[in-house]
């Protein structure tokens, strides 16, 4: 199967709907830099061409590591790079106009571009305004510096109030937003408080809500942090080797997941396919424009998740995963 491309407005290049994870490129040895670019070139065989990445990750080896991937390469030009920044450091939330300025210049050194295609806060501060913000974001936007903009980890009432402020004062407002979404249930946030996802019965309204507005959304944690991985299950997920890290321990392994995975693994085996594989299929069947988030270490893993990509799942088969019935309809 091949990939399956997007547009979100302010970006002329079409968008792969799978956006590689970078978060194991970095440039802190000539071997590991050798392994990133192999990756990255792996996931552009496939047909991917959007590179999630972040000023925090890997203390900028990640986004080093994409720039010199790209100056070797010679294809920015084809390449869809997600960029996020105003990310809490040292106990200071750090979603301020300054804060965005400097992590965005920095990263753009870093990735040696005049221009990040996609930039996101990756954090928000409810107690700040969201009017200098939105200003400061369009000071790059009309600078070039960015071609779009929005939230991660935003919640869709704060994305609301920043675009109603856009709209108010003529400037341009989130075009994407980039929340948590899988079939597991989000029990407990996987990183602090500020995590925000729209799984769950408790968040159909978010869903709802960027449906109607048809806003392109670039989920994370598709999988649920492995979850979905196939490699553990409630008899071993303490016990074996490699398996769940603490957030996905705190995030996703309680009973009601463990419940969704049974039914996952039976439908993946009425269907032959992997575990994974249905996990991602039910992210992309939703009647939402969604781009999924993958960290993909191989051929074989990238290229399921592309056949997944393809994957269409019946309202009714959502419906049974998601234990909302208890039978499928024939």
């Amino acid at each position: 199967m091949t990939m399956q491309y997007g547009k979100i407005a302010g970006i002329e290049k079409k968008i792969s709907r799978l956006i590689q994870g970078t978060m194991m490129v970095n440039d802190k040895s000539p071997e590991s830099l050798e392994k990133g670019f192999e990756i990255l070139d792996m996931a552009v065989s496939l047909g991917c061409n959007a590179f999630d990445t972040a000023h925090g990750y890997g203390g900028g080896g990640s986004e080093r590591g994409i720039g010199k991937w790209m100056q070797t390469r010679g294809n920015r030009e084809d390449i869809v790079i997600l960029d996020k920044g105003c990310h809490p450091y040292d106990g200071r939330k750090r979603v301020t106009p300054e804060d965005l300025r400097s992590d965005l210049n920095e990263s753009l050194e870093r990735l040696q571009t005049d221009y990040v295609d996609m930039y996101v806060l990756h954090r928000d501060d409810p107690v700040v305004e969201v009017g200098p913000i939105v200003e400061e974001l369009n000071r790059h936007l009309a600078a070039g510096r960015i071609k779009a903009f929005g939230g991660s980890n935003w919640t869709h009432q704060r994305v609301e109030a920043a675009n109603e402020y856009a709209e108010k004062h003529n400037l341009a407002p989130f075009t994407v937003s980039s929340p948590n979404y899988s079939l597991a249930r989000q029990v407990q946030s996987p990183w602090g408080d500020d995590c925000v996802t729209i799984s769950g019965d408790e968040n159909r309204g978010a869903r709802e809500w960027y449906a109607s507005r048809k806003m392109p959304l670039l989920t994370w944690s598709s999988i649920a942090r492995g979850f979905f991985s196939g490699r553990y299950d409630r008899s071993n997920y303490k016990d074996i080797a490699n398996g769940p890290d603490e957030s996905s321990l705190r995030a996703y392994c309680h009973e009601e997941n463990f419940q969704r995975l049974d039914r996952v693994a039976e439908l993946a085996s009425d269907k032959g396919v992997s575990i994974a594989q249905i996990a991602l299929a039910y992210v992309m069947s939703q009647p939402l424009d969604i781009f999924a988030l993958v960290g993909c270490y191989t051929r074989e893993e990238f290229s399921q998740c592309v056949e997944a990509s393809n994957m269409r799942l019946s309202p009714e088969e959502c419906a049974w995963l998601n234990l909302e019935v208890n039978a499928v309809k024939a």
